[in-house]
């Protein structure tokens, strides 16, 4: 009698189970990988960061028409920040700890990346940066898959100062009022010192975030500019560019006059510009639209069929950029990373990452490095055209490594030289912490 009574229960347990399981494991299966993309679509950075957002969504729509990720389908959750640095840090929290998002893909000013960095740090997220910025940092939880300084501002100084580049025997560090440009002029004006140029030979002015009003800047650049031949390097950051360069063209300054070299201006910040006054002005990137590369041409048939496909403003006038590429290469390589580690565990994926690989836009295989999470990518000068695209008049013969850690300042030199990294990325090798 017991033994039929044991036996009763255990059917009706399993009975219930396979009731009651069934559903659940459907459910499983309809999971999805959430993940984040925190770029500012309001504000005075929405005019950079809002083709972010656009192509970040582009990436994963690719990754799950091509059967997702281990089975299941990427889920975006979109938030903006609002070009407001302390809501950035809040909006991280919130993809972390309330949507349990597996990465974020975000941020674009380095204001807004020293904000969300202690709340990855805490909660040991992922994020994956897409902007150049200044060096001086290397985190356990980010990726930077933007330019160190030595991937851009000094081989862009260098030129400037080349017979091809103009010969520049004074310059002008103009830049929006944060870390970032603060922090790259530093590190330009010691790497000036050491080519022999005198502080007396540079210019350093910053404007708030929106400025509008460049008058007299530009005016004062006109009168620093009559002694020598003299190059703007500029740092300005979203929206105040239109206003810069329109009185850059107001003063009639030109490119053979003055140039000046960008770090934050590229296709989709001329895409609202009258650019035929600004003709022959420079920028350098790791990216232009108008690379000839089989690479590069798919990458813009895909963008211009997404634009269409979902109606995005703009529509046919649409442009790629460097940060999109940027955006592009770590969204993929994430996945690869995933696919790689068999989970989308932090952990796991940030071991996978190392040395991971991409042909990119670009034309160019790119690498990840497995000790500071910054890629290996080749530097290119464009001069502006007419048509708001770029010809490229100088590169890098290919990818170059980045150094973080600035050897043109004392403090940071001795990092290049002492600095041991307290992890080291890659499946050959486990974390080494301090």
């Amino acid at each position: 009698m017991r033994q039929k009574m044991w036996l009763f229960c255990l059917c009706t347990i399993l009975a219930v189970s396979i009731v009651w399981g069934v559903p659940k494991m459907a459910h499983a299966k309809e999971d999805t990988i959430k993940v984040g993309i925190l770029h500012s679509l309001s504000g005075t950075m929405a005019i950079s960061e809002t083709s972010l957002k656009d192509v970040a969504l582009m990436a994963i729509e690719e990754i799950n028409q091509n059967g997702g990720l281990l089975g299941k389908k990427i889920e975006p959750i979109v938030v903006d920040p609002a070009s407001n640095w302390p809501l950035f840090a809040e909006k991280a929290r919130e993809l972390l700890e309330k949507h349990k998002v597996a990465v974020v893909f975000g941020c674009w000013t380095s204001v807004s990346r020293k904000s969300v960095l202690p709340v990855f740090e805490e909660l040991n997220g992922l994020l994956f940066y897409p902007v150049q910025y200044e060096g001086e940092e290397c985190s356990y939880n980010v990726f930077y898959t933007g330019a160190a300084p030595n991937q851009q501002a000094i081989p862009a100084v260098e030129y400037l100062m080349s017979e091809d580049g103009g010969g520049a025997k004074r310059f002008v560090l103009l830049g929006t009022d944060y870390v970032y440009p603060r922090t790259t002029n530093k590190i330009l004006r010691a790497f000036l010192h050491s080519k022999g140029i005198s502080d007396e030979d540079i210019l350093e002015m910053y404007t708030p975030f929106g400025h509008s009003d460049y008058q007299t800047i530009v005016a004062k650049i006109k009168k620093f500019a009559a002694s020598k031949p003299t190059a703007v390097i500029s740092t300005i950051n979203g929206d105040s560019n239109v206003p810069f360069y329109k009185e850059l063209a107001n003063q009639g300054i030109k490119a053979e006059d003055i140039p000046v070299i960008a770090f934050s201006v590229g296709e989709e910040e001329l895409r609202g510009i009258d650019t035929k006054p600004l003709v022959g002005h420079l920028a350098a990137w790791n990216y232009f639209m108008s690379i000839d590369s089989k690479e590069n041409k798919e990458f813009i048939k895909k963008w211009k069929a997404y634009v269409k496909k979902h109606n995005l403003p703009g529509g046919d006038k649409r442009v790629t950029n460097d940060p999109m590429e940027a955006t592009y290469i770590g969204i993929n390589m994430w996945a690869q990373a995933v696919r790689q580690a068999g989970t989308t565990d932090v952990d796991a994926v940030r071991q996978a990452m190392g040395y991971q690989q991409f042909k990119a836009p670009s034309g160019y295989e790119i690498r990840m490095d497995p000790k500071n999470h910054h890629l290996h990518k080749p530097v290119f000068i464009g001069e502006i055209r007419e048509d708001g695209q770029f010809d490229i008049v100088w590169q890098t013969p290919g990818p170059i490594r980045a150094e973080p850690w600035s050897r043109y300042i004392p403090d940071s030199a001795k990092k290049v030289a002492d600095w041991t990294y307290p992890w080291v990325c890659g499946n050959c090798e486990k974390p080494k912490y301090k």
